[in-house]
């Protein structure tokens, strides 16, 4: 095509279009003609003379023009000699317009398509990879530029999909293989670049180029937009012309001093670093100030994204509980269909919940179940609410979106789904072989160790806090070893332990003065001959009264099948789970990937070019992350938000994660370390993985470690293609930088820490890429989706406790005796909280229709690569070999902790999912 630019009128007959500049267009009287015909308009300059001149934008020569006479408003004819070498390149670019929800934003379309009538058009220059523009040194030549074509006349779909735009480029031999193009924006409305694929590329054939980014209106940029072809370079092996296109692009998403001042914008592309100063609402009241997390001993933390705005101590309040499109760089936050679960999800969560006079009518007059009857009804019956809320969420919510509201079957609001521990069963979850396998095989299968003394002991430093050993004597386990001795029972592998005593005790004064009352607590089990564990004790614990120094007191309850004891053992078993779904909830769970994951998105956005083969290895397990964590600290973990009002830490539930924080080991995340480190499992060069199990039947760390050494595998035959020695390792620029700033800045209050590795080898770069995979993938979904399954019914998995233990010749006690349902219900699953944690675990529980799971990417052609092709190929065969034997597994009737007294199948680490909630399915991220 030919792209000229237009000026003034002047009343004479014959034109001269003067030229402008690919580098400072003069947007506002950009007009395109076509070869052949140019229409005259006001804006021409006019001659006397009868040649009409005319001037290639791309390279400032003079064109050969012959024309007749014209005058303004008038069509003349246009013929010019195309350079030697010129051919005419197309390509396809696919994109999907702003939209809203499911829907296309019909506004910005009509805005659009007048720009576009005005000559505001999409312009696209590509970017030699093979040669260098004189005038700019070493920076790649920039071709003519070329323009989306029938952006006026293509169909714009309703709903929000892809649309597919033809694009004709002036290619010549300077240019020869593209190796990046610039995209600018004249548009009002940004649009999300998905991809553009060239076709017959002189001596390459066919280019693609994965691009996957919104791109928004020019004026909001300070740099145009680049974008590279999906070829894969270590720093030092890009081609020399893209050499500065890749490094301005790094320095982009860095962002610079301007950008550390300002509040950022839903365009801005900067990845920078913040503390966690955003969890308070110290404008409602000094009750709801938090602490800052991170960049202090006292409270460490990993490092959240900067959004460039000012902290909650000078904020004022929202008029909305959540804003849903609060900064994430935009290229962060989740695509349309993920979008519109998330607001579906969180108004079925409103509408539940917040009108507690309505929701008053689930239980008469009093805010408590009365019996686990009424608990199932909300399975079973469902309850409906007033017609007048339900017709408001018909007529304001789309389509799509009250599918999900509304289930197909007509359910109400208020009827949850079945979680699985009762589908089969709805008394097993109260045996002690229930209790106990989920330790294995549950919510939380990750904490679980192997006793190694007798009794307990305690690593709390004994001046501040006293004589914390255990309470448990050989009397009150003794018995119940088969015969054997408590030293040969520990000798032989065959005593575990729960322990959530050293990590609340320093806390539990504190959380005692909310409505929490909660103990610390250690529970030690037995390993049976059949491979299922026996619960043998439970020591519930409370700080001494006189004071932390002076240790604690408690109590040790055993098991029993008679009378009130039966009940005060499974109160004792009740708040040992609400201390590991608390646990579960604020460290293993969200700490443990969510906010440790963060630093490393921050960093590699920051530090690797999208060029480089780790980012390309890594970007997939990044995404959704970010904007996950973003809304989380404005609803889940904020001040007064549902996690400090459904687990038992309550208002100190931030600062105990980052208590746990300082026990954080990167290294130990990965599963054999941890497996070993807990004492669950030793070396052993001859075992599969390197190590043996101790306890053979332990589903998530027999499935985990399946899934661990696939990753392995993959990770190490992609790194040794780009690294074939440690020389490359240690000489690659970009890697150095990247792996220093995490733990310089991203993990920043562990920088001196020597346990970081030194990346200095390829080992070190396998082992630390496994690990990350691991931790967005596989992990976070053991540990994720089984909320809802096991949690979402709540006397399974109670989140808080409102009283403690029932004291002999009290009322309580004597409740217990008479009606130990009610008791135990008005203890642990108070109802307002419960719905809220209910609802908010089946939201966490569930995929979307667009989840990307392990082994797959949103683009078939990320790489050009041949033998990375293969092996990912290979990774995919071998993920659906593990998930077939994970199948064979689960029916073998010997393992019998795959299954249980609830018969339950192990599914957690099933690779594959359909959507919804499944209990199963490992994503590549953290993506919810």
């Amino acid at each position: 095509m030919l792209h000229v630019l237009l000026k003034q009128l002047s009343p004479l007959s014959s034109v001269v279009v003067a030229a402008a500049t690919t580098n400072n267009p003069d947007r506002s009287t950009s007009v395109i003609g076509r070869p052949g015909l140019l229409q005259t308009t006001d804006h021409m300059k006019v001659f006397p003379a009868g040649v009409l001149c005319m001037t290639d934008v791309a390279r400032s020569q003079p064109l050969t023009v012959v024309s007749s006479a014209a005058k303004p408003s008038q069509t003349i004819n246009v013929d010019y000699r195309q350079k030697t070498g010129e051919k005419k390149l197309r390509g396809t670019v696919v994109l999907m317009k702003k939209n809203v929800l499911e829907l296309n934003d019909l506004k910005a379309s009509v805005l659009d398509r007048f720009d576009e009538l005005r000559g505001k058009r999409v312009l696209l220059q590509l970017i030699s990879s093979v040669n260098c523009d004189p005038e700019n040194g070493s920076q790649g030549k920039v071709g003519r530029p070329a323009y989306l074509e029938d952006w006026i006349t293509k169909i714009t779909p309703l709903t929000a999909e892809e649309t597919a735009f033809d694009v004709t480029f002036d290619w010549d031999e300077e240019i020869g293989v593209p190796g990046a193009f610039i995209i600018r924006n004249e548009h009002h409305n940004e649009f999300y670049l998905k991809s553009l694929t060239l076709e017959d590329v002189p001596g390459e054939g066919r280019v693609h180029f994965v691009c996957n980014s919104w791109v928004y209106p020019a004026e909001k940029y300070r740099k145009d937009r680049v974008f590279f072809a999906n070829k894969t370079y270590l720093s030092s092996d890009t081609p020399v012309p893209l050499q500065k296109f890749r490094e301005e692009e790094l320095k982009n998403l860095r962002g610079d001093d301007d950008d550390e001042k300002r509040e950022l914008q839903e365009w801005d592309r900067v990845y920078g670093y913040a503390y966690y100063d955003d969890l308070g609402k110290p404008y409602m009241g000094k009750e709801y100030a938090r602490p800052t997390l991170g960049g202090s001993s006292d409270f460490p933390y990993p490092r959240r994204v900067k959004i460039g705005r000012q902290t909650t101590e000078n904020a004022s309040p929202m008029m909305l509980p959540v804003n849903i499109f609060v900064y994430v760089p935009r290229d962060e936050r989740f695509g349309h269909l993920k979008t519109s679960d998330a607001i579906a999800y969180a108004l079925k969560l409103v509408s539940q919940l917040v009108k507690p006079d309505e929701l008053a009518t689930l239980v008469a007059s009093q805010n408590e179940f009365g019996s686990l009857k009424d608990v199932l009804k909300l399975y079973e019956g469902g309850i409906r609410l007033p017609e007048g809320l339900q017709k408001s969420v018909r007529d304001n919510i789309p389509l799509e979106t009250i599918k999900e509201l509304f289930r197909p079957d007509g359910e109400n609001f208020l009827k949850y789904p079945v979680p699985q521990v009762i589908k089969k069963d709805k008394s097993a979850w109260r045996t002690d072989e229930e209790f106990a396998r989920e330790m294995l095989a549950g919510l939380n299968p990750v904490t679980i160790r192997r006793l190694k003394e007798f009794p307990p002991a305690s690593k709390l430093d004994r001046k501040a806090y006293g004589d914390q050993t255990s309470l448990i004597t050989k009397e009150n386990i003794a018995h119940n070893l088969k015969g054997l001795s408590i030293d040969q029972a520990i000798d032989e592998n065959r005593l575990f332990i729960l322990d959530h005593h050293d990590s609340i005790m320093p806390y539990l004064r504190r959380i005692n003065t909310t409505s929490t009352k909660a103990y610390a607590s250690r529970t030690l089990l037995f390993l049976q001959d059949d491979g299922t564990l026996k619960p043998l004790a439970i020591e519930l614990s409370l700080p001494h009264p006189n004071g932390d120094q002076f240790g604690c007191t408690g109590k040790v309850y055993t098991p029993s099948s008679q009378g009130v004891e039966s009940s005060i053992w499974q109160l004792a078993k009740a708040y040992v789970a609400v201390n590991d779904t608390g646990y579960h909830q604020l460290i293993s769970h969200w700490l443990r990937t969510h906010a440790v994951m963060e630093p490393f998105i921050i960093a590699t956005n920051r530090q690797l070019s999208v060029l480089h083969p780790i980012y390309k290895l890594l970007h997939p397990h990044f995404r959704d992350n970010m904007n996950v964590n973003a809304l989380a600290r404005q609803v889940l973990i904020n001040a007064s938000g549902i996690l400090e009002t459904t687990v038992f830490p309550a208002k100190f539930s931030m600062e105990w994660s980052s208590a746990m924080y300082k026990n954080w080991v990167f290294p130990e995340q990965a599963l054999p370390a941890d497996l070993i480190k807990r004492g669950m499992a030793v070396e052993d060069s001859s075992s599969s993985h390197g190590v043996r199990l101790l306890i053979e039947d332990y589903p998530y760390a027999a499935d985990g470690l399946e899934i661990w050494s696939a990753i392995k595998t993959w990770v190490k035959d992609y790194c040794s293609f780009y690294y074939k020695a440690d020389e490359t390792v240690q000489k690659d620029s970009e890697l150095l930088s990247w792996w220093k700033e995490l733990h310089e800045e991203g993990h920043g209050d562990k920088k001196d820490e020597p346990w970081w590795p030194k990346m200095q080898t390829r080992e070190e770069l396998i082992e630390s890429c496994t690990i990350i995979i691991w931790i967005a993938s596989a992990y976070h979904a053991a540990i994720n989706f089984g909320q809802y399954p096991y949690g979402g019914y709540p006397p399974n998995r109670p989140s808080t406790s409102r009283r403690f233990m029932p004291e002999e010749g009290t009322p309580e006690h004597e409740e217990l005796k008479t009606n130990p349902e009610k008791a135990f219900l008005k203890t642990f699953t108070p109802e307002l909280q419960t719905l809220l944690g209910m609802g908010t675990i089946e939201i966490l529980s569930r995929h979307t229709v667009d989840e990307v799971y392990l082994g797959h990417r949103d683009a078939a052609e990320w790489t050009t690569d041949a033998d990375i092709l293969q092996a990912s190929k290979n990774f995919r065969k071998k993920l659906e070999e593990i998930e077939e034997c994970i199948k064979r597994k689960n029916k073998d009737k010997r393992l019998k902790n795959r299954s249980g007294p609830a018969k339950m199948p192990y599914t957690l680490l099933y690779p594959s999912s359909d959507p919804g909630l499944t209990g199963k399915g490992i994503p590549n991220s953290v993506s919810i």
